[in-house]
């Protein structure tokens, strides 16, 4: 893991840092919270070059000090003093485009958080771990450990507070490292183990069908999208159950880990990236983890949909018949519509097998989602208006943002209309919400359900300058403490 991350006191966080930045808005880093850090060389021309900072594209801006040949880089970071009401009030965006810019190649690195409140530490911290990639493959020489420290100068960190954000920030991390990874590294049985050594570490109970057990056993969204690939699909569950019986909160996690678009084939452009296709499945794994390790008392179910859409003699044809774990009949006229399907089959069997009040489904759904709400926002599609207010205010809270999109069953429903199944599997009119209608597709699968339902479309902000960005880890834990 290279560099490795951990939140640490300021004194700890300072010692023999070759690199130290200090992030806040303009008035912030000037307060005496941070002069008093400063070493005199520095503070003494720290509220000039400080009050010379102006803003760039991304509503940041930055400028450095050097204070000697061989001696520490200071690097300031003031943040935007205006934040818009749909955005977290941290600002986790400019933190996360300095942070990548500044940590450079020092053998380690300090950064000190110089906060409006102790609030924002939290989503602060979380943006920097979302700009920390792991994942690399290059030649030569092994790179040196980096360390990055980070410290939060004006707020105290409780025990319990630091528990929970470096775990949040291992699982936003940890989920980012798997979006990262190419197919030929993260296969769908490469996936199935992952989820296996996540249980077990957890002491999480696991479940695994996989192949043609899918067919067996009526899984047609999963078998139909995965049977083509040399790796076969699975469905994984992992099961934490404190209180056996009781009621329990189910994440589903789309686990496409390679998407070709199937017969209705991408694009050569269109098909890069792809790869991430599984960052719903990967947010699921690493926040269940993170859920577990911090002690959430109730039950708690991942559902993992693991597939790849691949083409070869047994992929699945537009026409075709499936026949999903619901028991609705699906007919196919667009392969490339493949995330619904096998979701469909995992809130099937969240409802059937899980006893959930709570069914939340995480994906990369649909291209429609960033047209609605953008490259930084999830689209969240909800049954239940006091819990779709309760995911937005988990998304500000943990610089996870969402934003709304129409839940309405009787204006979407007609688009999957089939004359000879049940339903089709994508859209008659591609100008009526997309997004909204994709989050119904899978609505429909929720057999003789009554509970709380709550779609995640992630297509954006699952990925950022071609990098995974953890997105979801720190949403889910949130919702379970604000829910």
């Amino acid at each position: 893991m290279n560099p490795y991350l951990r939140l640490t006191d300021v004194v700890t966080a300072m010692t023999d840092a070759q690199c130290i930045i200090v992030v806040g808005t303009k008035a912030l880093l000037v307060e005496a919270h941070v002069l008093n850090r400063l070493p005199l060389g520095v503070r003494e021309v720290w509220p000039t070059l400080v009050d010379s900072l102006g803003a760039d594209d991304d509503g940041d801006s930055v400028t450095t000090f050097v204070a000697g040949p061989g001696v520490t880089r200071w690097v300031a970071v003031a943040l935007p003093d205006q934040v818009s009401r749909h955005n977290c009030a941290a600002r986790p965006h400019a933190i996360s485009a300095q942070i990548k810019k500044h940590v450079n190649k020092a053998k380690k690195t300090a950064i000190l958080l110089s906060l409006e409140s102790v609030d924002h530490g939290e989503a602060s911290t979380f943006a920097i771990a979302r700009a920390l990639p792991i994942f690399r493959v290059r030649s030569g020489p092994p790179q040196e450990l980096r360390t990055v420290d980070v410290a939060w100068l004006n707020a105290d960190v409780s025990l319990q507070t630091h528990a929970y954000v470096t775990a949040v920030t291992q699982g936003i991390r940890y989920a980012a490292n798997l979006v990262d990874r190419p197919t030929d590294s993260l296969n769908t049985d490469q996936f199935v183990e992952e989820a296996l050594t996540v249980a077990e570490s957890v002491g999480a109970k696991a479940t695994t069908i996989q192949g043609r057990a899918l067919l067996d056993q009526g899984f047609g969204g999963l078998w139909g999208v995965g049977r083509a690939a040399i790796h076969p699909p699975a469905l994984v569950v992992l099961s934490h159950e404190p209180q056996p019986g009781a009621s329990s909160v189910v994440w589903v996690g789309k686990g496409i880990v390679y998407d070709t678009g199937g017969l209705s084939i991408k694009t050569k452009t269109g098909m890069v990236g792809m790869k991430g296709d599984m960052a719903g499945a990967a947010a699921v794994l690493a926040a269940f983890a993170t859920a577990v390790r911090t002690g959430y008392a109730g039950n708690l179910y991942a559902v993992l949909c693991i597939a790849e859409n691949a083409i070869g003699p047994d992929a699945t044809r537009p026409d075709d018949i499936l026949t999903l774990y619901s028991g609705k009949t699906v007919e196919i006229n667009n392969t490339d519509a493949e995330g619904r399907l096998v979701l469909g089959d995992g809130v099937a069997y969240a409802t059937r097998h899980l006893s959930p009040t709570l069914i939340v489904d995480l994906a990369t759904l649909t291209g429609a989602q960033l047209m609605a709400t953008g490259k930084r926002m999830a689209a969240i599609m909800s049954n239940d208006s006091e819990w779709e207010s309760a995911c937005v205010r988990a998304g500000k809270k943990s610089g996870d943002l969402t934003f709304p999109i129409p839940y309405c069953p009787e204006f979407f429903r007609r688009e999957f209309r089939s004359p000879v199944a049940d339903m089709r599997n994508s859209v008659k009119d591609r100008m009526n919400a997309q997004s909204s209608c994709a989050g119904q597709f899978i609505a429909e699968h929720l057999v003789s359900y009554s509970g709380v339902f709550i779609h995640v479309d992630m297509a954006g902000p699952a990925s950022d300058d071609d990098r995974g960005t953890g997105y979801g880890v720190a949403l889910l834990n949130e919702m379970l403490r604000v829910g």
